[in-house]
């Protein structure tokens, strides 16, 4: 006969359940990035150019990828066509981010479990 488990030991399983489940996310992500992909429409600066009287007649869109490294601003310029590759490489990076915050916590909480079901065990 199998003893009942108690709530902290279902609450356990249940975290480890969820822990694999965050780890297998992980496997899915592919290449990253941080940064951002900016589409920006331009002025060109001569005086007799639409564009700087009416902001729909602006030139573009030119894009951008801006990131931070070493604590400096970093802009690269990109074609059209390679915009969306980065574009996607700061959305994997962003979810990587989110998978790893709900890791960290899910851990703590597991951890914390996994203390007091060791501290409540009777000691021999």
């Amino acid at each position: 006969m199998t003893r009942p488990r108690s709530p902290l030991s279902i609450r356990i399983a249940a975290d480890l359940q969820r822990f694999e489940e965050l780890k297998d996310a992980l496997t899915q992500i592919e290449y990253f990035s941080k940064g951002t992909v900016l589409a920006r429409m331009v002025k060109c600066g001569r005086p007799k150019c639409l564009c700087g009287v009416n902001p729909r007649k602006r030139h573009g869109p030119y894009f951008e990828w801006t990131y931070k490294e070493n604590g400096k601003t970093v802009n690269v310029r990109l074609t059209a066509e390679a915009a969306p590759i980065f574009q996607s490489a700061a959305k994997q990076y962003r979810a990587l981010k989110t998978t790893l915050a709900r890791l960290e916590k899910l851990s703590r909480q597991a951890i914390t479990r996994l203390a007091k079901e060791v501290d409540s065990k009777p000691r021999s």
